[in-house]
């Protein structure tokens, strides 16, 4: 198909550069202005076209800061599915949103989305284009939406999945913030004091001479450290947190880790509950969208951040690519709860599976709650008794000398008389 290069403005004035495959000249300056854009100037793209093209593509105009918001893709979402819903063609659809959206990544994807499907390309081979922000969950769902001709009533569940994954995070952060905010004061406490107030302390100290308690003399030689090599502990923490991720990246090292996190008290416990609330929801949006079982687990299976939870799933697709059901691998695992192996199976008994994942994802995610909060209420006195610990221990340090001193001082004046 010929390849047309384009220049146009758009509506913000702005100049744009681009070459696209159209069959003819004017339908090519129909698809720039399915784009959003007014072309000023069309002809046939040629070799230096193409280059400028892909700088164009790679260069600062396509790089925007933050990239594409998980909010922003659940807003484009449920838009796209109102639209589709209310009658309009995918392609006008598209050109609505992409004309009401400011200057962004999101808006460059999907002018790219729009013309491949002007093209004759389908919107989930489209999609799939563009891992980054569309991942297998959304294109799997997408594609079997598009061919069951159920779109809309797809990219609605799409919608629904990702504002409940949201909130769960949503929930999550905010009551993390407490125990982030009194260990970030608390810091500042302690590094103001190891700054400011303990050198003060260190020169009375010198000037009488004498040798200081170990405590005390830990405690000035955290000063000094602080005040002259501060940047040796943040090397330090930084080298720290750079070795943490590579070796994470070994199989055998994070599978480990992973089988640890899940035998820790109360953490495992929430690892588990979050797990659970993920691949059901995942697997029940899945199924509920025409996706095929055996898909629907590799693709659930990716979505989890568990090791063992993801070959406890992958027992089960290969079980049931044998002919087996769902539940009896999923009891071999002994990784899910009792309560969830009997709801699925009562889901496949009674036909309802997509049903009952949805209805065991809703519990879940109320356990997730219930789990950070009582993990969050655990956490708040041991961090106030780590601080206070740390206070405490800062001032005996400091007043321990004095008491010394005091004692110097009583037995020298005593020899005089």
């Amino acid at each position: 198909m010929p390849r047309f290069a384009y220049k146009a403005t758009d509506k913000e004035g702005k100049d744009r550069f681009g070459v696209i495959e159209s069959e003819s000249q004017a339908l090519a300056v129909q698809d720039v202005r399915n784009m959003g854009l007014f072309p000023t100037h069309i002809r046939e793209a040629r070799k230096a076209d193409e280059k400028r093209a892909r700088r164009k593509k790679g260069g600062l105009e396509e790089l925007y800061f933050g990239g594409v918001k998980f909010k922003e893709k659940v807003i484009i979402t449920r838009q796209l599915s109102t639209l589709i819903d209310a009658g309009l063609p995918l392609l006008r659809s598209l050109n609505i949103l992409i004309a009401q959206l400011k200057a962004s990544k999101m808006r460059d994807v999907l002018r790219e989305i729009s013309a491949d499907v002007q093209s004759g390309g389908t919107f989930s081979e489209s999609l799939a284009k563009h891992p980054k922000i569309f991942d297998r969950l959304f294109v799997n769902m997408v594609k079997a939406g598009e061919v069951g001709g159920m779109l809309e009533v797809v990219l609605a569940r799409l919608a629904m999945f990702m504002e409940k994954r949201q909130a769960l995070i949503r929930k999550v952060r905010g009551a993390m913030v407490y125990p982030i905010a009194v260990v970030i004061i608390a810091t500042g406490i302690v590094s103001f004091l190891l700054v400011k107030v303990v050198p003060v302390f260190a020169e009375i100290f010198t000037e009488f001479g004498s040798k200081l308690p170990a405590p005390t003399q830990f405690l000035v030689d955290a000063s000094e450290f602080m005040k002259l090599k501060w940047w040796l502990l943040m090397l330090y923490f930084n080298s720290f947190m750079i070795f943490v991720k590579l070796i994470r990246k070994v199989p055998q090292v994070q599978r480990i880790l992973d089988r640890v996190s899940l035998k820790m008290p109360k953490i495992g416990d929430l690892v588990t509950k979050v797990a659970v609330a993920r691949f059901a929801r995942t697997l029940g949006t899945l199924l509920n969208s025409g996706v095929p079982i055996l898909q629907a687990l590799k693709i659930t299976r990716e979505t989890i951040s568990n090791s063992v939870i993801q070959d406890a799933v992958l027992k089960v697709h290969d079980r049931i690519k044998e002919g087996d059901t769902i539940a009896a691998p999923l009891d071999e695992t002994k990784v899910f709860p009792a309560m969830v192996v009997n709801m699925i199976d009562v889901g496949e008994e009674t036909g309802s599976l997509d049903a009952m994942l949805n209805k065991v994802a809703d519990i879940y995610d109320a356990e997730v709650e219930a789990a950070v909060e009582a993990l969050l209420t655990l956490m708040e006195p041991l961090i106030i008794v780590g601080l206070g610990g740390v206070i405490g221990f800062i001032v005996v340090a400091l007043y321990l000398p004095i008491f010394t001193l005091g004692d110097a001082l009583t037995g020298t004046g005593g020899d005089g008389e």
